[in-house]
């Protein structure tokens, strides 16, 4: 029963805290009170396995809260790989759109409860009176709860939707525009407003805030994908490039030896590149160099860097 529940709560929850590895936690966690519950008294194991996860869940994100507030730099969600079931159902454009690192950035705005009733509803299609079940508050509490997390996302740009092939011509003209050393190659792609935000975790050097605007990011992603000495020794050598999707969007897998270093993921709209989302904390990438030495991810954009 629990192992056919396992692909659902890992989605669930890593939609809830951004992290796949904190997700596994809490995963494991449910699975234990699982173990240790009398479950003959259990009527339905889904909504008791959603309602200790969610609980589970919630604690972890009052409690990352105060952490966040001494995390070092930027703090940007966890990049998982296409075909990676912690990224869930993807059947509508909401399920979609809830694992995009810009929405899973967006919904660190909500409070916690508002972050479950959101991804419940959202991304699962529960009913307001299961949500309300899970959380023990009452429908119409419920439903203000959701209205008030809507209004906090509303404005995010639908993003334009890719395969494995466009992505990858998507990155490849990216990373020509950034190695050319010409900054108007690079505005070219990006939106008027783009913002570029990275995440070193305090560990590998990163901006304490993102950059606004298409000449200021284009100039920053100019100099950053300048070849040096300084920038091979701080992620451990030379680097192959490649093209990958990661939370649905192109993206840019930096690889050293079988590390996954850096993944830059592009968020595109109709307008052009609108956010650029560089995850570099190693302790981010864990499971991502696990994934990707499982799979087949073809030849390298640039097999020296």
């Amino acid at each position: 029963m629990f192992e056919n529940s396992r692909p659902r709560l890992e989605a669930i929850a890593y939609r809830l805290l951004g992290s796949a590895s904190d997700a596994e936690d809490a995963v494991q966690d449910t699975f234990l009170r699982w173990q240790a519950a009398d479950r003959e008294l259990v009527e339905t194991p889904e909504a008791w396995l959603t309602k200790v996860l969610t609980n589970i869940c919630l604690n972890q994100l009052t409690s990352a809260r105060s952490r966040r507030e001494a995390y070092v730099g930027q703090w940007l969600p966890e990049p998982v790989f296409a075909g990676d079931r912690m990224l869930g159902p993807a059947d509508t454009v909401e399920q979609r759109e809830s694992v995009s690192i810009a929405m899973l950035t967006l919904m660190e705005r909500l409070s916690a409860r508002e972050r479950v009733v959101y991804v419940l509803r959202e991304a699962f299609g529960y009913s307001h009176g299961e949500i309300a079940e899970v959380l023990e508050v009452t429908e119409s509490n419920c439903q203000q709860i959701y209205r008030r997390a809507k209004q906090h996302m509303a404005g995010e740009r639908t993003r334009v939707e890719v395969d494995e092939a466009a992505a990858r011509k998507i990155v490849d003209e990216f990373l020509a525009a950034a190695l050319s050393g010409n900054t108007d190659s690079l505005v070219r792609l990006l939106t008027d407003d783009a913002i570029s935000a990275g995440d070193g975790g305090g560990v590998v050097f990163s901006l304490p805030e993102p950059i606004t605007g298409a000449l200021r990011v284009a100039r920053f992603l100019r100099r950053l994908f300048e070849p040096t000495a300084a920038k091979w020794e701080m992620i451990g050598g030379r680097a192959a490039l490649f093209a990958a999707v990661v939370n649905g969007v192109p993206a840019l897998v930096i690889v050293v030896g079988d590390r996954v270093v850096g993944v830059i993921s592009l968020e595109v709209t109709t307008d052009g590149i609108a956010a650029v989302h560089t995850q570099a904390n190693p302790s981010k990438l864990v499971r991502a160099t696990r994934r990707w030495a499982m799979s087949g991810h073809g030849d390298p954009l640039l097999d020296v860097w």
